[in-house]
């Protein structure tokens, strides 16, 4: 059995974006991860972009329901660059750092706030949905319709609630998401300024950025994701947020509202 970090390595060392003119990222990430705190993580590591050097970020959801995006680079060549307008909180830059802990568990870092341990897992469900992933073809990964009834799909398959591997973005962009390997999280351990985010459980209600859900069950992914190409006419920029509370930063970083 291939294992997760020989997985994420080998797309590391050898990156490829599906062909097109509109902007492409392809990589490893935790889809999302829910804490019975109601605290919420995620995580992007991005080896190729068509709009930035390659990136990691992690999106958190504090248990008011206030999302805080962390990126290796500037608001414009990360998430934030479509995430923005969901949070009062300007984007961050700073140092994240992951490490294998073994060929199935993984540690990420912000350094100074975030220590986050992640264990993963095969199943026979996540195994069946990878296999169909591999198979498919690029052209139906770019299709809207066929990612629409994937989506409607996967979510009850997976125990994800909804789930939209298609639709718009905060910003107004339109995305498509390519997940064409997946792993469960068995287990994992977050903490954050000193505090224990909690056990793994699902959100009294689904989290969701515009048409994205956030899933209510954790699952690791290789893939591919398209947004539409920033238009100033119909996008708003990275760096505008929903009004207004007072400007906050993590400890030792960068703001790059």
């Amino acid at each position: 059995m291939t294992t997760p970090q020989r997985t994420v390595r080998a797309v590391a060392d050898h990156p490829s974006l599906p062909s097109g003119a509109d902007d492409r990222v392809t990589g490893f990430g935790i889809m999302g991860l829910p804490f019975d705190t109601g605290h919420y993580l995620a995580y992007r590591d991005f080896s190729a972009s068509s709009f930035s050097p390659a990136y990691r970020s992690v999106w958190h959801r504090d248990s008011d329901g206030r999302w805080t995006f962390y990126a290796t680079t500037p608001a414009e060549q990360s998430c934030s660059r479509y995430f923005s307008s969901a949070t009062t909180v300007p984007a961050v830059q700073c140092d994240i750092t992951m490490s294998w802990a073994d060929p199935w568990s993984l540690h990420i870092a912000i350094p100074g706030r975030l220590r986050w341990t992640v264990c993963m897992s095969s199943t026979p469900l996540t195994r069946a949905v990878s296999r169909l992933g591999r198979a498919m073809p690029d052209r139906a990964w770019a299709s809207m319709p066929v990612l629409e009834a994937m989506g409607r799909i996967a979510g009850p398959l997976l125990r994800t609630g909804g789930l939209r591997l298609a639709g718009s973005a905060p910003n107004g962009q339109e995305f498509r998401v390519a997940p064409r390997q997946i792993w469960a999280v068995r287990r994992s351990r977050a903490v954050l300024d000193g505090l224990s985010l909690g056990a793994v459980a699902p959100l009294p209600t689904q989290s969701r950025l515009a048409d994205f859900r956030l899933p209510q069950r954790g699952l690791c992914v290789i893939g591919t994701a398209r947004f539409d190409s920033f238009d100033p006419r119909r996008h708003a920029p990275a760096g505008r947020t929903a009004p207004t509370e007072p400007r906050t930063v993590c400890w030792g970083a960068q703001s790059n509202a």
